[in-house]
């Protein structure tokens, strides 16, 4: 992990440091989408403009100050890697299904049929890629390289709740966002954070984040405001914004806010806090 335990910055390499890593990120997440619009949707140009920038911000910042190796960005691949990524896919996967198939039985809301893609499966495998991509890029932009830096220099509260603001700032331009989505938002970050420093890698929060971000979708339901339509169906709701979250979707509602809240001790649970090797 990055730096190693022994290793002393002062402050001004710090913000050298972390100023270079915010710099090259920002500067892809405006240019790549100029460089892919003309060929590319709006979610998938989103999704990979952020996966590009979070992917040229950790190398050249890992390249110039560090050994260079995955294990600066949190991604080495160890005997734990497989079940953080798939625990994290299932658990959240999970809580997303909780939240949608429990107001289905209820019959607090319905699926609608849509305009749907002529070939779903194939829809929905090229947009579960995609949604791999865009959960990678975000974890490794708000959580990589600069996350990790700082969490050693400065402390993990100090680090965790700034960048989980900023991981919710940056979903103010979707669609539809709405004051309650971007406060959730928010407390994914948290959760993200959480997650890393219970295993010191970043397989966990990127399982977490695409096993959330995937099954969304297969309900019929709008991801973060994005509508996918790859199913055919659509989940209408019978209640208000305040549950259903809206056109944002289910991450504008207090039923994500309840969910996100379980999942901290869940991770706790599943995850004992772990030293580094």
């Amino acid at each position: 992990m990055t730096p190693s335990p022994n290793q002393k910055i002062d402050k001004a390499g710090i913000a050298l440091r972390v100023g270079l890593f915010a710099v090259i990120g920002w500067l892809g997440v405006v240019l790549f989408p100029i460089i892919m619009n003309p060929v590319a949707g709006i979610m998938v140009t989103s999704a990979l403009s952020v996966f590009a920038a979070a992917a040229l911000a950790n190398t050249i910042a890992v390249r110039i100050y560090e050994r260079g190796t995955l294990s600066d960005l949190g991604l080495a691949w160890t005997e734990f890697s497989l079940r953080e990524f798939f625990i994290g896919v299932g658990v959240a996967a999970g809580a997303a299904v909780v939240i949608l198939a429990g107001p289905l039985a209820a019959g607090f809301a319905n699926f609608q049929p849509t305009e749907g893609s002529e070939h779903p499966w194939l829809s929905l495998g090229f947009v579960s890629l995609v949604l791999l991509f865009g959960a990678a890029g975000e974890e490794m932009l708000f959580r990589g390289y600069a996350f990790q830096l700082l969490v050693r220099s400065i402390g993990p509260f100090a680090t965790i709740l700034p960048t989980s603001v900023l991981f919710g700032v940056a979903h103010l331009t979707n669609e539809n966002s709405n004051a309650l989505g971007i406060v959730n938002t928010m407390l994914w970050g948290v959760l993200f954070g959480y997650a890393y420093l219970r295993t010191n890698a970043l397989w966990l929060p990127i399982g977490l984040h695409f096993g959330w971000n995937v099954t969304l979708p297969l309900f019929g339901a709008n991801l973060s405001g994005f509508t996918m339509g790859v199913t055919g169906y659509a989940l209408h709701w019978k209640v208000g914004g305040l549950w259903s979250g809206g056109a944002y979707g289910p991450e504008g509602g207090v039923l994500t806010t309840l969910v996100v809240v379980a999942l901290f001790f869940a991770v706790q649970r599943l995850f004992p806090e772990r030293s580094e090797n």
